[in-house]
């Protein structure tokens, strides 16, 4: 099985594709949607895993032009922004799934049917694999906002409707925004 995972998030994307080839899966990288395109004219990718977020661009728009690329091609939307809205949308257009961001290799798995679903004396460990823990969202969120703020702490800070020193103890805490969780 091979892949084409599309994500502006390059540190991210190398991540997943390590722990993917872990798994004997071959994967490329696509950091735009015209460099996307062409690699899935070149590669032929079995599956595609899209950002809905790629800078400028929306995944969204992605969807159909894979799909013509090649009809068989599983489509996974991933974004660190899930809403019921995003995600009728994506399968309206064709999309395989929809995971929320950070995804796990074993949610992906399962996604692409590779790996079988969980049966219920599994339950506990599919909430860890599904669910993303609050404390990881609020990273999430403080950093799209420090992102649309250009690192700007008391615009981000204004934007979150927190004080710009209660922003700045959570910012403490973590080490840079190059800190990603992926389990392996």
């Amino acid at each position: 099985m091979k892949g084409l995972l599309v994500d502006d998030d390059e540190l991210y994307a190398r991540t997943l594709q390590r722990s993917l080839a872990r798994k004997g899966i071959e994967t490329q990288i696509a950091l735009d949607a015209p460099s996307a395109l062409a690699r899935a004219r070149e590669f032929q990718p079995d599956f595609a895993l899209v950002d809905l977020k790629l800078g400028s661009d929306s995944g969204l728009a992605l969807i159909e032009p894979l799909r013509g690329i090649r009809t068989d091609m599983q489509i996974l939307l991933v974004t660190g922004y899930a809403s019921v809205a995003t995600a009728v949308e994506s399968i309206k257009r064709g999309a395989d799934d929809y995971l929320p961001k950070p995804a796990t290799v074993p949610t992906i798995l399962r996604a692409l049917g590779l790996e079988a679903p969980t049966t219920p004396v599994d339950d506990a460990d599919a909430a860890e694999d599904t669910m993303t823990p609050l404390s990881r969202l609020e990273w999430e969120h403080i950093q799209q906002a420090l992102a649309e703020t250009e690192g700007n702490i008391s615009a981000a800070a204004r934007l979150l409707g927190m004080h710009r020193r209660s922003l700045q103890r959570k910012l403490a805490k973590r080490p840079g925004p190059e800190r990603r969780w992926i389990d392996e």
